[in-house]
């Protein structure tokens, strides 16, 4: 098997490990801001395991990346997937006696999961060819959607179905997923050098970090990424809880983030075709778009069905947008530069995502459900800024193929 082959082989790989991932994430999105809130001592405080999953991920975003460029992404991937097996170990334990804060390390272990897992698309995309980049990445993207579908179905099954606590057998479903990430990664991933570097004998020197974080394209790819998480992390961390509090019940709001899951991961069947075959702004666009449409579905009702609806918008924007901005940033550095770069990006995406979810709680309970839905139109406007800039530095050069 060549190394073209190899690189194809792990992008399925890293789809199957998506799959395990997000099934696992997915649970501690459905119920952990209800959880929290049954073991809080202060119920301001409910949000907060919640907000550790990406507190967790931001911390070992950095870490993740040069631990990675060291070992390897084999291990460096196994020893995330651990992580996520003992956070949802200690979540068990702690929701079987009562303990809030030993609560919040659990979430923060998967956290950390969740902070090696990021690297899944572009680890597959620098496998690949460059014309075969933004399809490497819905791959492994496209591995969440089974998980979308059955994941909250099992957060909402699971949850009384071990031990005499509500919610702890959902939680060691988390753990035993983890495992299982972490055995498949061992047995079948293979680490190969990036692919166009192999091709081109990529021998020029690493840049300074700051030459490469002023580059547009990079700044285009970062911004989207990051508005892509903090806009999604803050209107999904509220929805549950906002559907709970408009007389909802807890399997109603385990209903409304399937269908934001499915929204998420869903697309990633076509949605490296439709870059290749339309161009970065042209999926960016609709993206934005439909994270518009989220707002206007979810400031003009709180029926159960709009919840649902905004949601769906809600993911289906988030992956085209994480598929633009992948695309975007896998292109701005050379092989020598990979680490450092992606560490740098991984960290400003998880930091965003990080504030979103910390600030989602109070936006709720302070602001109210439409009022936090409309804080994320001047994200988008941002966003849209800086992608046209790049856009516009980058017409000459870049040509149609990507732009």
């Amino acid at each position: 098997m060549d190394q073209l082959d190899t690189g194809k082989r792990n992008a399925r790989v890293l789809a199957f490990c998506q799959a395990l991932f997000i099934c696992a994430i997915s649970v501690d999105l459905t119920l952990t801001g209800i959880t929290g809130y049954q073991l809080a001592p202060d119920k301001i405080l409910a949000t907060l395991p919640f907000a550790l999953i990406t507190v967790g991920a931001a911390v070992v975003t950095v870490f993740a990346a040069f631990v990675m460029e060291r070992l390897g992404r084999r291990l460096g991937f196994a020893l995330g997937a651990l992580c996520g097996g003992a956070g949802g170990l200690v979540s068990v334990w702690s929701i079987v006696h009562g303990d809030f804060w030993l609560f919040c390390l659990g979430t923060a272990g998967v956290g950390a999961f969740q902070g090696f897992a990021q690297f899944y698309a572009i680890a597959a995309a620098d496998s690949v060819h460059a014309d075969y980049k933004s399809r490497a990445i819905s791959t492994v993207l496209a591995g969440g959607v089974i998980a979308a579908v059955i994941g909250p179905l099992l957060a909402s099954r699971a949850k009384d179905l071990f031990f005499d606590t509500a919610f702890a057998g959902a939680y060691l479903l988390v753990a035993v997923l983890a495992m299982l990430s972490a055995i498949g990664l061992l047995l079948f991933y293979r680490d190969i050098g990036m692919i166009d570097a192999q091709k081109t004998g990529d021998i020029l020197p690493a840049r300074p970090l700051r030459e490469i974080a002023r580059q547009p394209i990079f700044v285009a790819g970062v911004a989207t990424t990051m508005v892509a998480s903090a806009a999604m992390m803050f209107v999904m961390t509220a929805s549950p809880l906002a559907a709970v509090a408009c007389g909802f019940s807890i399997e109603d709001g385990a209903s409304v983030i399937q269908w934001h899951l499915f929204g998420m991961f869903a697309p990633s069947f076509f949605a490296g075709r439709l870059v290749a075959r339309f161009g970065v702004i042209r999926v960016f666009s609709t993206g934005i778009a439909l994270m518009a449409a989220c707002v206007v579905i979810a400031t003009s009702s709180t029926a159960l069905p709009a919840f649902h609806l905004a949601l769906l918008a809600l993911g289906i924007g988030w992956n085209m947008l994480i598929v633009c901005g992948t695309t975007l940033l896998s292109r701005s550095y050379r092989a020598s530069e990979r680490g450092k770069t992606q560490a740098l990006s991984g960290l400003l995406g998880n930091l965003a995502a990080t504030f979103s979810t910390l600030s989602a709680g109070a936006a709720l309970q302070g602001l109210g459900w439409s009022t936090l839905n409309l804080l994320i139109l001047p994200m988008l406007a941002v966003c849209l800024l800086l992608v046209l800039r790049w856009k516009g530095a980058n017409r000459a050069t870049l040509g149609e193929g990507i732009a």
